[in-house]
């Protein structure tokens, strides 16, 4: 029997640390696992080596699933299209994986079940539907639509990604300007001034900023590391994350932006999850938990259940003033006419397309506030150095 000590985060988000027996590191996982705790580092405790989980991207995942559909429909058997899989994994912690399942499931463990083991690097999400699958005999179908779901939060992510590399450069850009403006050319027409108890406010004020950019300017590192750090300590507290998160939906300009790459998401998964089988109690709670926010984590406790208490899915979620009027419409026509995996697939495509022109609209709000804080800068620096400027020519004039 190993001994495993443990760092983890449990379902408030907490840090726990500990020690687990096992017999294997998988029975090991297995049992945080039931315990309802997230491992984040592990290490045996008579081994100085850390084994972090390695967590599969959703560009992984998408090829995974799609090997393993395309072997399972040309006629493959599971545990062969897994043997293969593995030899085509590049990262040595991924093939070390997938050897362990390849190994699981020759034994006779369910592919799901063994999936489960290593419930940290792969998610609920496909780990349930993979489960779905072996129930009803579709897999290589499951496996094919696996795909398509991380295909497009692939493309998803490069989108936000691609879109946000022009602010960042002209973020940073105005962060190196008002340095050189406030270090370099400051302090020039700051020395024009013979006596500096005549300057102006503004000018004083400039001056102010100049000098202590200067000469304390490692408490500012200092102030924007603790700020960073400080946030991120503030998100673990579950009143303050549930503002944010709620801000993130609710917020005048950039909410409604927001609610449609969430609207997208969650009716693609919504979609996956029902049109597999799996009751829509589970349905709602795995979708809700895919969009990773807190405020709609707690509405949808509320949707969950008075939807295991008969009310319909539309009423439920139109009562949560999250989504779009017009999907919730969609969500009432579907149950009405008893089609609603297929009309919610549709929708899905639709906000999924919504999806892309939102994220670019929000970069497009970010980038003319960047220009004019980087303007209205430069317009104080050449008000504030402009008495010194004209002073000067006034001396040159005279002589």
């Amino acid at each position: 029997m190993k001994s495993f000590s443990y760092v983890a985060q449990d379902a408030r988000n907490k840090q726990v640390k500990g020690v687990i027996n096992a017999e294997t590191e998988q029975e090991f996982l297995k049992k945080v696992k039931e315990k309802g705790l997230y491992v984040k580092d592990y290490r045996e405790s008579d081994s100085d080596e850390s084994k972090s989980l390695y967590k599969f991207n959703t560009k992984e995942l998408a090829f995974c699933c799609r090997q393993l559909s395309a072997m399972l429909n040309s006629g493959l058997t599971l545990v062969k299209s897994i043997d293969i899989l593995r030899t085509e994994q590049e990262n040595e912690k991924a093939k070390a994986i997938w050897q362990d399942i390849y190994e699981n499931v020759q034994k006779g463990e369910s592919f799901s079940a063994t999936l489960e083991m290593h419930s940290g690097s792969f998610p609920d999400f496909l780990i349930s539907m993979v489960g779905a699958g072996e129930s009803s005999g579709s897999l290589d179908i499951i496996m094919q639509r696996m795909s398509d779901h991380y295909m497009k939060e692939n493309k998803l992510k490069n989108t936000v990604k691609g879109a946000m590399i022009y602010p960042i450069i002209l973020a940073v850009l105005c962060v190196v300007i008002v340095i050189f403006l406030f270090t370099f050319i400051m302090p020039t027409f700051i020395d024009m001034y013979e006596d500096p108890s005549k300057m102006p406010a503004l000018t004083k004020i400039m001056a102010a900023i100049s000098d202590f950019l200067k000469t304390k300017w490692y408490l500012l590192i200092i102030i924007v590391v603790g700020a960073f750090f400080g946030f991120r300590y503030a998100m673990k507290v579950p009143s303050f994350r549930l503002k944010v998160h709620r801000l993130m939906i609710k917020g005048k300009g950039f909410g409604p932006l927001v609610t449609k790459i969430y609207t997208g998401r969650f009716a693609r998964t919504l979609s996956s999850l029902y049109s597999s089988g799996i009751p829509m109690v589970e349905c709602l709670e795995k979708s809700s938990a895919v969009l990773g926010n807190a405020y709609i984590d707690e509405k949808f406790v509320d949707v969950v259940d008075e939807v295991k208490q008969g009310e319909t899915l539309s009423a439920a979620i139109t009562r949560t003033e999250i989504f779009e009027p017009m999907f919730t419409s969609v969500l009432y026509v579907g149950e009405e006419s008893g089609a609603l995996d297929s009309i919610l697939e549709k929708t899905a495509e639709y906000y999924e397309d919504e999806s892309d022109s939102a994220v670019q609209r929000l970069v497009s709000m970010v980038e003319p506030i960047l220009l004019i804080f980087m303007g209205v800068i430069i317009g104080l620096v050449v008000v504030g150095i402009y008495p010194a400027l004209y002073g000067s020519f006034e001396s040159i004039e005279n002589e």
